[in-house]
């Protein structure tokens, strides 16, 4: 005779080995190049030597100290930042939260009461006086037959995760953003120094021609117009002023400071642009760590479609009480006093009027809607490799033109500053070499100033060293 198992038994094994409805997680397909190449590498140089490839800190790349000390003190400072950890840690508390439904749930509510039957009770004879000494212990477990409970956890989980990438994404995009208004503030100190420096050879200008007028041998028209460069010089130099404060009030409240209480002193922009390492577009998907917090929160889609569809099944809660129970203290805790009930109960919703139908719908609805979020955010971070390698190419090649043409200019206002000593042209000439020169000065500098914003925002969009494998597991 072959052995059988009791039926609650067996029934209380077939609810703990149960299932898992919904759909099994496969991480979606996303748009590719024909070639595992970015378009605009086309002769872009490789970062040489390898301890310029981006790590943590990539702001050290720039090797500039008073950066590197600023973007210390963010990352301790900055309230935006705290506000995304606290976030974060808010995620990773519902984890916990949720897996509390994996165990059974156990309370208790002593009780003593002193109770008095009514005297007017039918069939009683007369009034009794009792005691009720009560200690129960209540047990309630859902059994996770269809997976609810598994998949309400795996969905915070990737929450968690998520959220951990919302905090990187948060880190990675402050960071960037103090850089970037850290050069914007150099380049500005730059060109206030190259304007200073103008205004002081347009000082001697204006005196060579007060010399020459005094001594007749130039008209009153040539002192005008060498006092109206100088000043409109003048003006440009203030103005430059505007500019610095406005990029040092940024930095102040990037680092959680009022404006009034930092200052940074003037150093002008000397550096020169690091070489990045670009990669592959098939890496930038585990570098970015927006687009590693868009695929977590496909596959937190994908578990809320198992969610939904258990709702369709029954729900089995395993429910078990003891204690024990007297009528004085005396006999409270003995063994006649106890009291024990166990059993399974299953709860079927019969009819809901389509509510569950409608939550099946809306999962799968917001499941597309995260795939397609997914997507579009690798897009975006393709095409901001793409915009500031190809920034960097050019400007790199617009920097070597600028400085022959600035080259040039210099020459051309040396010559014809000569030939008007010289009484051979007019002041004219002199002047408009002094305004090509200073244009092609000031275009010097601001390429510089673009070409290191660009670096910046090349190492935001390649995810500035961070990597996927950072996400915490929850």
């Amino acid at each position: 005779m072959k052995p059988f198992l009791p039926i609650p038994v067996a029934f209380v094994m077939m609810m703990l080995a149960g299932c898992t409805v919904g759909p099994r997680y496969t991480r979606p397909t996303v748009p590719a190049a024909p070639t595992d190449a970015f378009k605009e590498t086309d002769g872009w140089k490789t970062a040489q030597p390898s301890d310029q490839l981006l790590r943590g800190k990539w702001w050290e790349i720039f090797d500039d100290a008073q950066l590197n000390t600023l973007e210390g003190e963010l990352t301790v400072s900055n309230q935006d930042l705290k506000a995304a950890n606290a976030r974060f840690m808010q995620a990773r508390a519902m984890v916990h939260f949720n897996r509390a439904a994996e165990f059974p749930t156990i309370s208790t509510a002593p009780g003593i009461a002193s109770l008095r039957d009514s005297a007017n009770t039918p069939y009683l004879p007369a009034t009794k006086n009792t005691g009720d000494f009560v200690l129960p212990f209540d047990l309630s477990y859902e059994l996770d037959v269809w997976g609810r409970v598994r998949r309400t956890v795996s969905a915070s989980r990737e929450e968690a995760q998520a959220t951990a990438g919302d905090l990187e994404t948060v880190s990675l995009s402050l960071h960037a953003e103090l850089a970037f208004d850290y050069f914007e503030l150099r380049g500005a100190d730059a060109q206030k120094q190259l304007l200073e420096d103008t205004v002081k050879a347009y000082r001697d200008a204006l005196q060579l021609t007060v010399n020459r007028f005094e001594g007749g041998a130039a008209p009153k028209s040539d002192v005008a117009q060498a006092r109206t460069q100088l000043e409109t010089t003048m003006v440009q130099d203030t103005d430059i002023a505007v500019q610095r404060a406005q990029f040092e009030h940024a930095i102040a409240v990037l680092l959680g400071k009022p404006p009034a209480a930092f200052s940074l002193p003037a150093s002008p922009l000397t550096l020169a642009p690091p070489e990045v390492a670009a990669g592959l577009p098939s890496q930038l998907l585990e570098r970015r760590p927006d687009i590693a917090a868009a695929e977590r929160r496909v596959a937190e889609a994908n578990d809320q479609i198992g969610i939904a569809r258990a709702a369709y099944y029954p729900t089995v809660i395993l429910s078990a009480s003891a204690g024990l129970e007297g009528n004085s203290i005396t006999n409270w805790f003995t063994w006649p006093s106890r009291f024990w009930a166990v059993g399974p109960t299953a709860l079927e919703t019969l009819f809901d009027g389509g509510r569950r139908r409608a939550t099946s719908q809306a999962a799968l609805a917001n499941y597309d809607a995260t795939v397609a979020n997914y997507r579009e955010s690798t897009l975006a971070a393709f095409q901001q490799v793409e915009d500031n390698l190809v920034a960097l190419r050019i400007l790199s090649q617009e920097a070597q033109q600028q400085k022959e043409a600035t080259a040039s200019a210099q020459e051309s206002l040396q010559i014809f500053t000569d030939r008007y000593i010289g009484g051979a042209d007019p002041y004219l000439q002199v002047l408009t070499a002094q305004t090509i020169a200073l244009q092609n000065e000031r275009n010097d500098v601001d390429i510089l100033r673009r070409r290191m914003d660009a670096s910046v925002l090349l190492i935001k969009a390649l995810g500035g060293g961070w990597g996927v494998s950072q996400l915490p597991t929850v």
